[in-house]
């Protein structure tokens, strides 16, 4: 989710096969685990179930406070709204309205680097596009066309590009999150018209950038919470090209609770056992209030469950209607927010790579693609 678009989301009582739904349309969020793939989630009670509880602490944590470096100085103006927080992440995103921002903005992304830089335990999240123009409504047919020429090569010298910029800059440790809530339907870089050609795409750009000398990017597949328009287990590349298994977690629908958001079908529960079988981190890259208004008890319960398991970092989405410091709309969630993250240090150092993030540079963990 970003500023300006809205979350598209069902919540109908039937169940539904992908086969039975139009392109474009939502699942029912009511989808109980149906074997859509070889990929699907266990149902619950299947045993074994892995532990996922962690004795409680702080993951290294942030804010999406805006996508560009003017932005930048809005990180410590936040942090001292919470007592001299410690805010070790930083979230930005890749404009994608031509392939130009794909390549990235040298200015913007030594700025970014330049703070990361700045203190040894920070990270950079960057939310990177696969397909561009990535917010134009673009039909599922082309959608497809486009990741079958994407996984033919046709793109490759723009992630090249950006890979070898971020090197470049000081970046070669940012944590990507390539095509986010690709389970959706709002971006051009979504699973749904093509999931095999979708996945294919996704291992050649993570071989791609993976190739260039010097990088330890890792790389972070971010659904939405919920089924959506996919179930996102059918859009899971592959452990070999995942790094972080992340969920962008918002209050919707209205009249949800955050039980709820637990326990629905490719929810918080099924992300973290997902996880856990494949011995990697969760992320919460994208989270924060959206349909039901000042909400403190999720903010309440979304702090306590990132702190009590295997989070590689979370940042929180800080605008009107998400947040809290820029956002005057949600007082009594501000002061919750600000009564659990007061004063935080984050995670203790040393702030090295993200758990599970990143390879050395020159060796890929998938095949990089001739060029």
């Amino acid at each position: 989710m970003r500023l300006g678009r809205v979350t598209l989301a069902a919540a109908a009582l039937l169940l539904l096969t992908t086969a039975s739904v139009p392109d474009g349309t939502p699942l029912s969020q009511t989808e109980r685990h149906a074997a859509l793939s070889s990929e699907a989630i266990e149902p619950r009670g299947a045993a074994p179930r892995p532990a996922v509880l962690r004795a409680n602490h702080e993951a290294p944590w942030g804010a999406f406070v805006g996508s560009w470096d003017t932005y930048i100085p809005d990180i410590a103006r936040m942090a001292r709204w919470l007592g001299d927080a410690n805010m070790q992440v930083g979230h930005t995103y890749l404009a994608g309205n031509g392939w130009s921002d794909i390549e990235g903005d040298i200015a913007v992304l030594g700025l970014w680097s330049q703070w990361r830089q700045g203190e040894p335990n920070r990270r950079l999240v960057l939310g990177v596009p696969m397909l561009v123009p990535n917010e134009a409504g673009v039909p599922d047919a082309e959608v497809a066309r486009l990741l079958a020429r994407g996984g033919n090569g046709e793109f490759d010298q723009h992630f090249l590009k950006l890979a070898r910029k971020l090197v470049a800059l000081g970046g070669g440790d940012t944590v990507i999150t390539l095509g986010w809530e690709m389970n959706g339907v709002t971006y051009t870089s979504r699973c749904k018209p093509d999931p095999a050609a979708w996945k294919a795409y996704w291992r050649r750009i993570v071989g791609l950038m993976r190739s260039v000398p010097g990088q330890h990017f890792g790389f972070d597949f971010t659904p939405n919470r919920g089924v959506d328009a996919i179930p996102w287990t059918r859009c899971y590349p592959g452990d070999d090209v995942v790094d972080i298994i992340g969920m962008d977690s918002y209050d919707q629908p209205a009249g949800g609770t955050f039980d709820e958001y637990v326990n629905e079908p490719y929810g918080l529960q099924d992300q973290v056992e997902f996880a856990a079988k494949r011995g990697k981190p969760v992320s919460y890259p994208e989270w924060g209030l959206f349909r039901n208004g000042d909400n403190p008890e999720f903010v309440r319960r979304m702090v306590e469950w990132m702190r009590t398991h295997d989070t590689a970092y979370q940042t929180v989405t800080d605008y009107c209607p998400h947040g809290f410091w820029q956002c005057d709309r949600n007082p009594r969630s501000a002061a919750v927010f600000k009564q659990l993250m007061a004063g935080s240090q984050g995670a203790p150092a040393p702030g090295t790579a993200l758990p599970g993030a990143g390879r050395p540079g020159g060796q890929p963990s998938a095949q990089a693609p001739r060029r």
